[in-house]
């Protein structure tokens, strides 16, 4: 954000001395006799001398001073390029925040875990991960975006389900997976886009609403990943927060 500095160049024209002594030479060519104080009247003569330096033809090139680059604050116009950053916050005024909709169960292999909320992040990547490894080893592709299914909170710490929507049973679910349904039902639909860790500003926002409508939600909320959260920088991530009503 640093302005331009302008320099301008200065022109110095030079007048040639030459003119003149040639002058001085015709003047002596002429005094070979007396009557060369009477010279001196051709003397004045240099006077219209003088005209020559009137030769604007010095002075043009000095008209052509340098101020055309004072046309140089084009680059200042260049600064216009200013107003594009502002294209990308219509796009973010777009997102719903409020939005009703309505649930449709999928079908879900999933996972359940418990995190405090110092380590929720890693943990919750850490059970999306395995699900993850383990489709890719039975060779089933999901068939919809990772969610994350919050079950309980308190103060130190959370209950959850991992879930990735599939549309085939996998073989061989280990123990500590099983297949189910995501939530179906009434909700409203906000989104959070950047890192984990200022969802809380999202979820402060997301009750302030509640209360304003005088809205009574269910004692759950999902997180649908819309970027893959194994594969997205923390801080690009967008994630659509359903809030299920009684």
């Amino acid at each position: 954000m640093s302005c331009p500095r302008r320099f301008r160049l200065a022109v110095v024209a030079l007048v040639p001395v030459a003119a003149i002594s040639l002058h001085l030479a015709a003047a002596l060519a002429q005094s070979s006799t007396p009557a060369a104080p009477a010279a001196s009247a051709p003397a004045a003569s240099p006077s219209p001398a003088p005209s020559p330096s009137a030769s604007p033809t010095v002075a043009p090139p000095a008209a052509s001073t340098t101020p055309a680059p004072a046309s140089s604050p084009t680059p200042a116009a260049s600064a216009t390029p200013t107003p594009p950053p502002a294209g990308p916050a219509p796009v973010r005024t777009a997102d719903p925040f409020g939005e009703e909709t309505t649930l449709t169960p999928k079908t879900v292999i999933l996972v359940k875990g418990t995190a405090n909320w110092d380590t929720a992040f890693d943990m919750l990547l850490e059970s999306l991960k395995t699900l993850s490894a383990f489709l890719d080893k039975q060779g089933v592709k999901p068939s919809g975006n990772s969610m994350i299914v919050y079950t309980s909170t308190d103060d130190t710490g959370f209950s959850y389900l991992a879930e990735i929507p599939v549309d085939q049973e996998p073989k061989n679910l280990t123990k500590a997976m099983s297949m189910g349904k995501s939530p179906e039902g009434k909700a409203l639909k906000f989104v959070h886009r950047g890192s984990y860790e200022n969802m809380d500003n999202t979820y402060e926002a997301i009750t302030n609403h509640l209360d304003d409508k005088k809205l009574e939600a269910k004692d759950t909320f999902v997180e649908e990943y819309i970027t893959d959260p194994l594969k997205t920088a923390e801080d690009k991530l967008v994630i659509n927060v359903y809030v299920p009503l009684k």
